[in-house]
């Protein structure tokens, strides 16, 4: 297999980082639309008239959707190709968003849902998977940039639809005509995504993933290889969860904060994230993914202990805002060791993010149920302990010993020890040396072309 020759300020590279730019618009575009439906939900509620409860079954949809959808992902991208499976995937998410306003009914709401769910949760896997293989490709880390775009997205999203609420727009002229922008976005994005099997993309042969490999299977379990590493994807999405939902009704009724305070509280958790996440491809950088996460780890820790002991708003507030940054990389860190770590990166990036999904949707209830029968001091409790679970289990991050690290285009360095489970820590490699790009059959039968 012939190495790269993509060096720097080579039309190959120049290509590589134009695909990162388009990927990242492609994660800004998923997080608007995210960020666009929850802004409505209130209208949505009102208009069909559904108690709290019918409305939190609806709610629960799209999660059942995305965790029944994304494992087809891999078949998809498979099919079409990395590029046209991602614009497919991507304008029907961008489309189902003009679904839920149109529902006539609950029922209808749920159906609804369940596509929105479906359809968010196969682009997430396209364009995760093709964000691990940029990662790959320049050699450095991106991944948690990429996810710091998803949260602006979200953030956008959410205030241009907070713009539309308060100005008594109907939810339907405003979602429909943001579900148009952000497929046209979206799509034109999508035109220059890397599509890892096109023969010399990057300057290298054909990749893996070509039609005349066996295809992935059209619905598949999550592999082993996914299962440790999802389950750190788990304790940082259940902080998360918990933290979004529930640090205002923390502050309001165990600290006695004004709603102000308490709302302002969860709009800073959620700034925190973005920021950390922007940001947080230099910590990868310098310490490496194990590392990374096991700092955020004892962040997040020390958060959930301020959170629990706090005697004031400030020092909830403080501990919220740790537990933000430390949790902020572990997801997309977790997406790239996923992609890592086995011969189907597609299946495993999928698994992965087929557990995360659940942790977001239990997180909530399972916070409010322990609650109920303890106190809300004792679920904070809880997070905590999930939290210190980051810094026991970072070290399965490590997927298959490879560390990617600042070293320049196209250069990977080694670890100094083997794939997951093995003693020897990668994020002590010596940052010096590496070898120019992989061998295309490190990465599988399947290819990049399906994600998370």
């Amino acid at each position: 297999m012939a190495s790269r020759q993509d060096g720097a300020g080579t039309p190959g590279m120049a290509a590589v980082r134009r695909a990162r730019i388009a990927v990242a618009a492609v994660f800004a575009v998923h997080g608007a639309v995210t960020g666009s439906f929850a802004t409505r939900i209130p209208w949505i509620s009102e208009r069909l008239d559904v108690s709290a409860g019918q409305l939190g079954l609806a709610l629960a949809f799209p999660a059942i959707g995305a965790s029944v959808a994304m494992p087809l992902a891999g078949r998809i991208s498979h099919r079409f190709g990395a590029r046209v499976a991602l614009r497919g995937l991507l304008a029907l998410w961008c489309l189902s968003l003009v679904l839920p306003p149109f529902a006539p009914g609950l029922v209808w709401l749920c159906g609804a849902l369940f596509v929105y769910g479906a359809t968010a949760g196969m682009s997430d896997v396209a364009m995760n998977a093709l964000g691990v293989e940029i990662e790959d490709r320049l050699g450095r880390p991106v991944m948690s940039g990429l996810h710091g775009m998803w949260s602006v997205g979200a953030l956008v999203g959410s205030a241009a639809g907070t713009v539309a609420a308060h100005a008594g727009s109907d939810a339907r002229l405003h979602l429909t005509v943001t579900a148009a922008v952000l497929t046209v976005l979206g799509v034109v994005a999508c035109r220059w995504v890397l599509d890892p099997r096109d023969a010399g993309a990057d300057g290298a042969a054909g990749r893996a993933g070509a039609p005349d490999e066996e295809p992935p299977p059209r619905f598949a379990l999550p592999p082993r290889s996914a299962l440790a590493i999802g389950a750190v994807g788990f304790c940082a999405v259940f902080a998360e969860g918990a933290s979004l939902d529930w640090s205002a009704v923390y502050l309001r009724d165990v600290l006695d904060s004004s709603p102000g305070v308490a709302a302002a509280c969860t709009t800073a958790f959620a700034c925190t994230m973005a920021v950390a996440r922007l940001l947080g491809d230099a910590a990868v950088a310098r310490l490496g993914p194990v590392r990374t996460v096991r700092s955020g780890g004892v962040l997040a820790t020390v958060g959930g202990i301020l959170v629990v002991t706090a005697p004031s708003a400030g020092f909830a507030v403080g501990g919220f805002g740790l537990i933000g940054l430390g949790i902020a990389v572990v997801v997309p860190l977790a997406f790239a060791a996923a992609g890592r770590s086995g011969p189907a990166p597609s299946q495993a990036i999928a698994g992965v993010a087929t557990i995360t999904y659940t942790s977001g949707l239990i997180a909530p209830a399972a916070i409010g149920s322990l609650a109920d029968a303890t106190s809300l001091t004792v679920s904070f409790g809880l997070v905590t302990v999930l939290a210190l679970g980051l810094v026991a289990g970072a070290g399965v991050l490590r997927a298959d010993g490879r560390d990617v690290r600042g070293g320049g285009p196209g250069t990977a360095l080694p670890a100094t020890g083997g794939g997951a489970g093995t003693t020897a820590d990668p994020d002590t490699a010596s940052d010096a040396g590496g070898a120019a790009g992989r061998d295309g059959t490190e990465r599988g039968a399947s290819g990049r072309e399906a994600l998370d």
